[in-house]
């Protein structure tokens, strides 16, 4: 070894180690490693459409009660474009998966609350209505709860101050 100093800019180097590698050779790597990517992709495509036919042929035949089999379940039909919950009530029956699994329950937490704070008629022709929870609550509080009748007395919204005390005494 030699201490001998050489300039960065030599005439015989060019400024750097000529020996390494050279740009033909990555670009020979890269040109085989897309044509191998090309080859693996036709591969994968090949094996996966072989194996979807045979799975296809294996499959149970759909029973004759379900009026509106479709075809291919796994896409969804061009009339329900948008739209996957209505293609799924009318082509599935219920248990269904769920759909939105976040936003499920505020949707079953907004129908309830819906269902406890508005007036609506439960059966019209029968006159029975529903009424919010919190108008109920007042009027109970208001009326007071029915008493059953004791003793063949009859019933009263509230036993008598008076008899309450003799009661007592």
């Amino acid at each position: 070894m030699t201490d001998e100093t050489k300039p960065a800019n030599s005439g015989s180097h060019g400024g750097f180690e000529r020996r390494d590698i050279g740009v033909a050779g990555v670009l020979y790597f890269l040109a085989g490693l897309a044509f191998a990517g090309l080859i693996v992709h036709f591969i994968v495509t090949g094996l996966f459409s072989y194996l979807d036919l045979q799975t296809e042929s294996q499959q149970t035949p759909v029973s004759p009660l379900v009026a509106n089999a479709p075809a291919d379940t796994r896409h969804i039909p061009k009339e329900y474009t948008g739209d996957y919950e209505k293609y799924l009530k009318e082509n599935f029956p219920a248990p269904q998966l769920e759909i939105n699994e976040r936003n499920q329950p505020d949707k079953i937490r907004l129908d309830e609350e819906k269902t406890l704070s508005t007036y609506d008629y439960i059966d019209q022709n029968a006159g029975t209505v529903r009424i919010p929870i919190d108008r109920a609550m007042d009027l109970i509080a208001e009326r007071g709860l029915p008493v059953r009748a004791q003793n063949g007395e009859a019933a009263t919204k509230s036993p008598d101050k008076s008899k309450a005390k003799e009661a007592n005494q």
